[in-house]
């Protein structure tokens, strides 16, 4: 077993991403964005974030260093870039612009409901996903494996993790039902502001890697 999968790498990996990726924190943020829309739209998103994330993420992990490299492109940009985009959903769901916008449309809600909008790319895929510090972790903890039995499991560790993530999303939208919606506007805002805060985060980091 020793010779092929490192058990102590793949616990190291699998508690960071774990803590990175926060499934638990992201479980809600999925429910409220596909809310009210059909279990099967809500499948697919689930499904396909997390195949997006997936293939970035295992992509990122192996060429990353390179073509970051090959572009000029720093972590710190990459950090900046995703907390700026990641604060502009989290406004939103502050000031609830996302309802707004459907109201604004009523007209058109059966078209809507045929045709929902898809979150799965973005912002669920990115960067709430494949962000920055799950790249940055991925690139370090791949550079300092000397073997192939560390890099498969780190893989084994990322896989791991994202399979949990799909769960916790699979399961959020009927959990989040049932608290109703009092609860579910409540829980928006609140999560609106603790998204926007991290995203200042992203932003601070960036910042301070690039100039210090």
């Amino acid at each position: 077993m020793d010779v092929w999968f490192d058990m102590a790498v793949f616990a190291s990996a699998f508690a960071t991403l774990f803590v990175i990726i926060d499934p638990p924190g992201c479980a809600p943020i999925f429910a409220t964005l596909t809310q009210g829309t059909s279990k099967a739209h809500q499948r697919t998103m689930a499904f396909k974030a997390v195949g997006v994330a997936s293939v970035i993420l295992i992509g990122f992990a192996f060429v990353g260093e390179w073509l970051f490299g090959k572009l000029g492109i720093s972590l710190d940009a990459l950090r900046i870039a995703g907390g700026v985009m990641l604060f502009i959903i989290g406004l939103n769901m502050v000031f609830e612009k996302r309802t707004e916008k459907r109201e604004d449309r009523a007209e058109d809600l059966l078209e809507d409901i045929e045709d929902p909008e898809d979150i799965s790319v973005f912002p669920m895929g990115i960067p709430m996903i494949a962000g920055p510090g799950t790249m940055a972790s991925l690139l370090l903890m791949m550079g300092d494996q000397n073997d192939r039995s560390g890099e498969i499991a780190v893989m084994t560790a990322l896989i791991a993790v994202l399979l949990i993530t799909l769960v916790s999303f699979l399961l959020a939208a009927p959990l989040l039902r049932l608290m109703g919606k009092t609860f579910t506007n409540v829980l928006t805002r609140v999560l609106g502001v603790l998204l926007a805060t991290l995203a200042s985060q992203f932003v601070l980091d960036g910042i301070q890697g690039a100039l210090f």
